[in-house]
């Protein structure tokens, strides 16, 4: 199956780590999740691009830091 190109708008599942999963040291998500593709960068003309995603929930963060991701290169 070939994946499409990542372009805002689309949404993929992601494994999505949220601000106090890191703080307790994950480094990945502890489920997959839907999520919009933000921004889409390449640097690269032959690498991958650099991707911002957001989750899709339907829970509001507690506080604002809460709603950020550490996304790994």
């Amino acid at each position: 199956m070939t994946l499409p190109e990542p372009e805002p708008g689309l949404v993929i599942s992601y494994a999505y780590l949220w601000h106090h999963e890191h703080s307790r040291g994950r480094e990945e998500g502890l489920k997959h999740r839907p999520c919009v593709v933000v921004l889409s960068v390449r640097r690269d003309p032959v690498g991958p691009p650099r991707v911002l995603v957001a989750p899709i929930t339907h829970v509001q963060p507690t506080c604002p830091e809460s709603g950020t991701s550490y996304l790994r290169a």
